[in-house]
């Protein structure tokens, strides 16, 4: 079991979690990446950004959701970034490696799912024209 979690300000490494789960007994390793993008169906005009903030036990759940996801002969990275993002940088970033590929991608795209569902992260997505609205609450101003 080795399993790297963080969230933080700092943008995010995407070879730096490739390297944590890299290991001679692994044969596949999983990778997703999720970017900020300039549109959202809530958005009336262009994104610019995107502005995240999360609880002060957001670390500590996403390590608990890293660990919950764990099974023996994964290893796994995953991180989120807070602070102002722009178009284009990484929100998300999670690597998983397993001796066989299913592994790697079922544990990906679960841990990816549970992160984006259950971690206490909010953001704010503010449009060109100024205006803003907080994702899944709608328009604010």
């Amino acid at each position: 079991m080795i399993i790297s979690t963080s969230v933080s300000e700092t943008p995010l490494d995407v070879t730096g979690h490739m390297d944590a789960v890299a290991h001679d007994t692994q044969g596949a390793t999983a990778l997703f990446v999720g970017t900020v993008r300039d549109n959202d169906p809530d958005a009336a005009g262009r994104v610019v950004e995107l502005e995240y903030s999360a609880h002060p036990d957001a670390a500590a759940v996403l390590a608990e959701l890293a660990t919950s996801a764990d099974a023996e002969g994964l290893r796994i990275a995953v991180s989120h970034r807070i602070g102002t993002l722009g178009i284009g940088d990484a929100a998300i970033v999670c690597a998983v490696s397993s001796v066989h590929r299913a592994d790697a991608f079922e544990v990906c795209r679960a841990l990816v799912e549970s992160v984006k569902a259950e971690l206490p992260v909010w953001k704010k997505q503010i449009e060109a024209d100024g205006s803003y609205g907080w994702v899944g609450l709608g328009r604010l101003a």
